[in-house]
């Protein structure tokens, strides 16, 4: 059970204050647990990819983090930055505004452009924010992601006011259909929750709380 479980795990350090003795601690634990990655914010890219380049575990990073308000030739920089750095996943934050004001054009532009400068070099995934949408925005944020060509969509950033719910995969599953992938993200702290998120549709889970998720714990952060 734990090692399978680690497999859907990103071991996440996104607090602004993470130092690099705690990026290093977290690049540890994943190559000893087997995480699928760890997700860290940009500027660690390079030092966990120095780290991991031997393991089986990849480097994630984030993309217009954590408000998605970001000029889409901005996040396609960050992008290409992050892979040369050795990323080979990114999760972008959709700009929740022009998704609220109905611009679903704009929206899908954003994520394409993202999607392209990827070049099937990392794989990409959608933060939508679900906590800040409505249930039909929450739809919406699926198709056009799927639209733009992403390889995933993801609940939250953690820094919004609420993360993943096992309601909100449901949805996002029915919605995007088998073939992409479903992260959850967000207040996952214990194996209860994470399972009942793999058993809604999720095949990835994003937590800081990983080693507590996999041993049968507690953990007390939520990203």
């Amino acid at each position: 059970m734990q090692k399978e479980l680690a497999k859907y795990i990103d071991h996440t350090a996104l607090k602004p204050g993470t130092t690099s003795n705690e990026i290093d601690q977290l690049v540890q634990e994943a190559a000893k647990y087997e995480f699928a990655s760890v997700c860290i914010n940009p500027y660690w890219v390079k030092r966990c990819y120095d780290q991991l380049k031997n393991t089986s575990v990849k480097v994630c990073t984030v993309i217009g983090f954590p408000l998605g308000a970001t000029a889409t030739e901005a996040k396609a920089f960050e992008v290409k930055t992050a892979i040369e750095h050795g990323a080979t996943e990114v999760d972008m934050v959709i700009n929740v505004g022009e998704l609220k004001a109905g611009h679903d054009e704009n929206v899908q532009t954003d994520i394409a452009e993202v999607v392209k400068a990827a070049k099937n070099q990392a794989l990409v995934k959608v933060i939508i924010e679900t906590s800040l949408l409505t249930e039909e925005e929450k739809i919406r944020a699926c198709q056009l992601s799927k639209a733009a060509g992403a390889d995933f969509v993801k609940t939250s950033t953690g820094f919004s006011g609420g993360g993943a719910t096992a309601e909100d995969i449901k949805l996002m599953r029915a919605t995007v259909g088998p073939e992409m992938g479903v992260k959850a993200s967000g207040g996952v702290r214990d194996r209860e929750t994470a399972l009942a998120m793999i058993e809604n549709g999720a095949t990835r889970i994003g937590a800081s709380a990983g080693i507590a998720i996999v041993e049968g714990g507690t953990g007390e952060s939520t990203y």
